[in-house]
């Protein structure tokens, strides 16, 4: 389909959305599905929702944040049971601010983004429907309509809640246009939208010497004065402060506490009431959710002032920190780069890891349970099994300081300092050497750091560096394995066979004397301490993995040591370290033999093609580890 055929869809699509009748008319749609009464509070919330929950283990992740909000599935729960959906069921925190509180780049403004966004699509939706009365600048609920003698009495009627009261402009119209005749007034589905200023207003501090009130309520339209009369006339006053546009939707404060004093002023009535004061009016009522953010200084300072007590007993502060998951810290470099003009440089794997590992132990706080560092921390927050720590422990980290993650490097940071890599090296390619150095020379740039931190931080990217030189020996050895998956097989159904003898406390035949013989400990401990199997636990894992084996033949199928993570593991390292002398000279000699040379062709392919290594990186990861086995 051509562009122009795809515009003139959208136009159309747009077109059988539009809707309007008389009020009579909506009263009847009201009557066969009564959702497009709901409140704002309550359309964010089904916003949600509608994209999908999923439960697992006692905890709620929304798919609604998934594409954006990436480690923080925690945070979001609570953002979304503890605000949005209390809120919506019209408990009182609906009438509180929603202040997210947190570091710099940690999310806060892409939450707010999704929250208008996500409304904007959604009042396109069938259930998500909003409707007005048509002409109104703050697209008036049309059930302001009814009076307040007879609300009891249609609430019950059509199951529905009727709060507020008539804007000043169409108070005046019904009585000037439609003589109180509330029947005939118009009402239109409209169509909530940031450009258009229609159900969402975002008012950003400035200078407080020319920043006025009106940017939030609204201003005196002074050419009109002498037509209407008075400064009272509804007809004379431009109700398109933010506030007034945000009316059935969303208003985000940006930097909120940098504000003025009597802009925070308007909120108090507004959270509380659900009305604020513009002009020479009454009380103007508002349906909307008030949502701010701001940095944890910011906080600090604000509630420190006796001032502000008014307002901050008003608020719901809910803090986001820092994703504390390296894999997901990963997804975020990949979406930032992704929005970028670098799509053609192609970054190594585990160049992201790596960067992601420094970010990551920047903002962990040192446990005080015994034996963890914070490299074992940063495994087990990623979902890594760490030996002699179980789940528990993983909880009681989790909820040992309230602070983790709100300090830190900050992906803004890691990422100026890639794209910085990226534009430097000019190369088809970058790897996690490139990517740790400008992160390295970037420290001496870095505003907000102190010496201490400094000397810190250099030393997280040193084990950043360590565990990447794991990771490339460990690509190095699954690559060189493949080419000897018969040995692995082999090593594996000998490991078996010895294990089965252990734990039945049976001998085991030699395949060729046919001799008894006890089990193969020395064979078995050599696979087993691969991956730090103890001496006291080898029995539970000997056991396990026969098991697991049983489990299998029950089910008819055949159990093989690559379906067992850590067994494939432990395979996978003893034929490595069996091989290390081959893996030494073939990726080190300069003049590699015709068998040499075979294999590291079947080696670089084997990256190529399964790993997303393109040719440049997959041979400095050979030549690299090469290095590394050779020191």
């Amino acid at each position: 389909m051509d562009i122009f055929s795809r515009i003139s869809e959208y136009q159309a699509e747009s077109e059988k959305l539009s809707w309007s009748g008389t009020f009579r008319d909506y009263i009847e749609l009201l009557r066969r599905d009564n959702t497009p009464a709901m409140t704002a509070h309550a359309r964010v919330y089904d916003m949600i929702v509608s994209h999908g929950v999923e439960e697992k283990g006692g905890s709620k992740k929304y798919n609604f944040f998934n594409s954006e909000i990436f480690g923080l599935d925690h945070t979001m729960e609570r953002l979304v049971e503890e605000y949005f959906h209390s809120a919506a069921r019209r408990l009182d925190v609906r009438k509180r601010i929603l202040l997210l509180m947190g570091p710099v780049s940690g999310g806060k403004s892409t939450i707010v983004t999704l929250l208008k966004k996500g409304l904007e699509q959604y009042s396109r939706t069938f259930r998500g429907a909003v409707y007005a009365i048509k002409g109104c600048p703050m697209q008036e609920d049309p059930l302001h309509l009814i009076p307040e003698e007879l609300r009891r009495e249609v609430e019950k009627e059509l199951g529905v809640r009727i709060e507020g009261d008539l804007c000043p402009s169409c108070a005046m119209r019904l009585r000037t246009e439609f003589d109180g005749n509330i029947e005939q007034v118009p009402i239109e589905r409209v169509l909530i939208s940031e450009k258009n200023r229609v159900g969402i207003g975002t008012f950003s501090p400035s200078d407080p010497k020319s920043q006025d009130i009106a940017d939030l309520t609204g201003s005196i339209d002074f050419s009109t004065i002498t037509e209407y009369g008075s400064e009272s006339d509804p007809r004379a006053y431009r109700f398109d402060g933010e506030l007034n546009k945000a009316n059935r939707g969303l208003m985000e404060f940006q930097e909120m506490l940098k504000c003025d004093e009597k802009f925070l002023w308007n909120l108090l009535s507004l959270t509380q009431e659900g009305n604020f004061k513009a002009g020479r009016f009454a009380l103007i009522s508002a349906d909307e959710l008030i949502v701010a953010h701001t940095n944890e200084s910011e906080y600090k300072a604000f509630i420190s002032n006796k001032k502000n007590e008014a307002l901050q007993s008003r608020m719901i502060v809910m803090p986001v920190p820092y994703n504390l998951k390296v894999s997901e810290e990963e997804k975020i470099y990949t979406k930032l780069i992704g929005q970028s003009d670098m799509n053609h440089v192609h970054i190594a794997p585990h160049a992201l890891r790596a960067a992601a590992i420094f970010s990551i132990l920047t903002r962990l706080k040192e446990s005080k349970k015994q034996g963890m560092d914070l490299v074992k921390k940063m495994r087990m927050y990623d979902g890594e099994e760490v030996e002699g720590y179980k789940e528990a422990d993983l909880k009681e980290m989790q909820n040992e300081f309230a602070e983790e993650g709100m300090s830190g490097i900050d992906p803004r940071y890691v990422i100026n300092r890639i794209s910085s890599a990226l534009i430097k090296h000019n190369m088809p390619c970058i790897n996690a050497l490139d990517v740790l150095r400008a992160l390295k020379d970037g420290l001496d740039q870095h505003p907000s750091i102190t010496r201490e931190e400094r000397e810190k931080y250099l030393n997280f990217i040193s084990v950043a560096r360590k565990e990447y030189d794991n990771l490339a020996k460990k690509e190095i050895q699954k690559a060189f394995v493949y080419s000897f998956e018969e040995s692995a097989r082999t090593l594996f159904d000998n490991y078996l066979d010895n294990i089965e003898s252990y734990c039945n406390w049976s001998k085991i035949k030699d395949p060729l004397t046919g001799e008894e013989m006890d089990p193969d400990e020395r064979l078995m401990r050599s696979i087993e301490e691969q991956i730090g199997v103890s001496e006291n636990a080898k029995k539970a894992f000997r056991e396990e993995i026969l098991i697991r084996i049983s489990a299998y033949s029950r089910k008819g199928k055949k159990f093989d040591y690559s379906m067992h993570d850590r067994l494939r593991e432990a395979i996978e390292k003893k034929l490595f370290t069996d091989l290390k002398d081959i893996v030494k000279i073939t990726t080190s000699t300069k003049t590699p033999d015709e068998s040499q040379l075979k294999r590291i062709n079947e080696v670089t392919k084997r990256l190529m093609d399964e790993h997303n290594y393109c040719p440049v990186c997959s041979n400095e990861l050979l030549r690299y580890v090469g290095s590394l086995l050779n020191r």
